[in-house]
């Protein structure tokens, strides 16, 4: 390792530990970012019943590119800062706020919602379109990662992609940073951080996906449902599996005619049949 990189490393981990969260820009290439996308337009042609904010990970289960995306070199580089070398993910969401009329995420904490033992993970926020504060940009309370989880309250208020928030007392938002970012660009956020973003009322989208890498060492309670015996959304992405945590699903084949075309699908299921 590079001194260079080794003082990023670092660095990235000395924001992480005193603000809760850190940036990296142009991680991902242009290309891919492209790619990805791509696959927002063809989730929703594929399920016009779902709001563009809602692409979640059940939907994940049987799709090559998502896993390819979301395994690729370069994120995981950037995981493996914060959660070491045996990685698997735990669930990954497209949030794409459409223009003019995209919903806000209200202030909220990501580990409130999950049931993962312990809360163990990590998540990573995709740009895959620039996203400012006029489209609706991601927000932070820096430094509310050591605040204990609270219970999110439902709201009916407002319609918003998550339905529910923390109490207003524990938010500050004179404090709130804005999380600027260039399609391509991570941001990377602890799970008791508070966060949220305003609704997209500008003329541009702001698509974003976010992935929830785990240490192998983390469970995930079969409390959001099973397909199979397995969690929708999880796979082994690097290194070692830990006997009896979790139960991943396979890496799933590329059809065509069945799925999205890809750089690299002909290639693909090499990939897969070397991995079984």
């Amino acid at each position: 390792m590079t001194t260079h990189r080794a003082e990023a490393i670092s660095s990235a981990a000395e924001q992480y530990a005193r603000d809760g969260y850190v940036l990296f820009p142009d991680v991902l290439d242009a290309d891919l970012v492209r790619e990805a996308s791509d696959h927002v337009a063809w989730l929703q042609a594929r399920h016009p019943d779902l709001r563009p904010e809602q692409l979640g990970h059940t939907l994940m289960t049987h799709d090559p590119f998502w896993v390819r995306l979301v395994g690729d070199d370069r994120l995981l580089d950037v995981a493996e800062q914060f959660i070491g070398p045996d990685i698997a993910l735990f669930a990954s969401h497209y949030i794409s706020k459409p223009p003019f009329e995209g919903q806000p995420v209200l202030w909220h904490q990501d580990g409130s919602y999950w049931p993962l033992e312990p809360m163990e993970v990590v998540t990573l926020w995709l740009a895959v379109d620039d996203s400012t504060p006029e489209n609706g940009c991601m927000r932070v309370i820096p430094g509310t990662h050591t605040t204990d989880l609270q219970e999110m309250k439902r709201r009916n208020d407002v319609a918003s992609v998550l339905g529910s928030g923390i109490d207003a007392a524990f938010v500050d938002e004179s404090k709130a940073v804005d999380f600027v970012l260039k399609a391509g660009g991570v941001s990377v956020h602890h799970p008791n951080i508070i966060h949220g973003s305003e609704p997209n009322h500008s003329p541009r989208r702001r698509c974003g996906l976010t992935i929830r890498y785990i240490p192998t060492t983390t469970r995930i309670r079969p409390d959001w449902g099973t397909v199979d015996g397995r969690f929708p959304s999880a796979f082994l992405l690097r290194g070692i599996a830990v006997p009896g945590i979790n139960d991943y699903n396979p890496w799933p084949r590329y059809v065509p005619g069945e799925h999205m075309p890809f750089r690299g699908c002909e290639d693909w299921n090499e990939t897969v049949a070397a991995r079984q």
